[in-house]
């Protein structure tokens, strides 16, 4: 028989399985919602933990968490980052509350696993708690639209990179065929002369504007919410805390991440995402386009 572990919430107990690093909040989240099965992406995970090792250690800075419990969490989210524990992830990408049920997984997952590492038994939230050391000067509502922009900023780096090479080839191989003629083709008719390299060139230059659009929109995910808190005035959290937690968080990714200009509206409003979200469905419209060309220059 599994052995289990006891915990206690406002609205009673529940058996945890023994080797699950979530607990009770993320246990209930799985019963309330089993929608879909599909469990959030790993680029959001490690976004997610990222955001929670810089508040951890921005706590730290500020003497509101003690050295040996955020470096605890720092090392559990660490591991996480290193691809441990990612089956630990369980609640439904498809959940009510804005994200909270998943912030509380990651948030039980962490304070677990630190808890071990402090030669503690899982549950033990005395010593390390989900919401006041993981979570501390925290919210959904400002680490869940954090960890988007950051989750988003990675994924797309490596699409960027293969169209730059994409256009790249197109570029090779319309000089490398650049004065070889053709029939140019207008309304599935065949009409003037134009040459490889001028077709390529045009397929060559639509992949490096829609690449462009994507860098410009992107921008647009570097001003964060996180600080805000629940409502966007920071309230429970440090004076210094927003920004030594996102200068960490930019020391982390490389990116130059920086506070919201209104963390009202940060915490409000999906427009930077939206943004990015349109400029990718210009690029799929671009590809379309050239993958039809290309499959009609190949019909003869």
């Amino acid at each position: 028989m599994m052995k289990k572990r006891i915990e206690i919430d406002p609205l009673g107990k529940k058996a945890i399985p023994e080797d699950a690093y979530y607990g009770i909040q993320t246990l209930r989240a799985t019963e309330n919602f089993p929608v879909s099965g599909i469990k959030a992406p790993l680029a959001f995970i490690k976004a997610y933990v990222l955001v929670k090792k810089t508040a951890a250690l921005a706590n730290l800075e500020v003497g509101w968490l003690d050295q040996k419990t955020a470096k605890a969490i720092a090392q559990a989210c660490d591991e996480v980052l290193a691809g441990k524990l990612l089956d630990q992830f369980v609640v439904d990408v498809f959940q009510a509350g804005a994200g909270t049920s998943f912030n509380m997984n990651v948030n039980e997952v962490l304070a677990n696993r630190a808890l071990e590492i402090l030669g503690k038994a899982k549950g033990d939230y005395k010593t390390v708690n989900p919401n006041d050391h993981v979570n501390m000067a925290q919210s959904t509502n400002d680490t869940f639209p954090t960890a988007i922009h950051v989750a988003v900023l990675m994924a797309l780096q490596p699409l960027l990179q293969e169209l730059d090479s994409l256009a790249e080839a197109f570029e090779k191989l319309g000089k490398k065929h650049g004065d070889t003629m053709k029939s140019g083709r207008t309304h599935l008719q065949d009409a003037v002369p134009v040459t490889i390299g001028q077709e390529f060139s045009a397929y060559a230059s639509a992949l490096r504007n829609a690449a462009s659009q994507l860098r410009e929109r992107q921008k647009n995910l570097y001003e964060l919410a996180l600080g805000g808190t629940a409502a966007g005035t920071g309230a429970n959290a440090h004076p210094r805390y927003k920004q030594l937690a996102i200068a960490e968080l930019r020391k982390m990714t490389g990116f130059p991440l920086k506070p919201a200009k209104n963390t009202f509206e940060a915490l409000q409003s999906c427009r930077p995402v939206q943004t990015v979200s349109s400029a990718l469905k210009e690029l799929a419209l671009e590809l379309i386009r050239v993958a039809n060309d290309l499959r009609l220059l190949s019909s003869g």
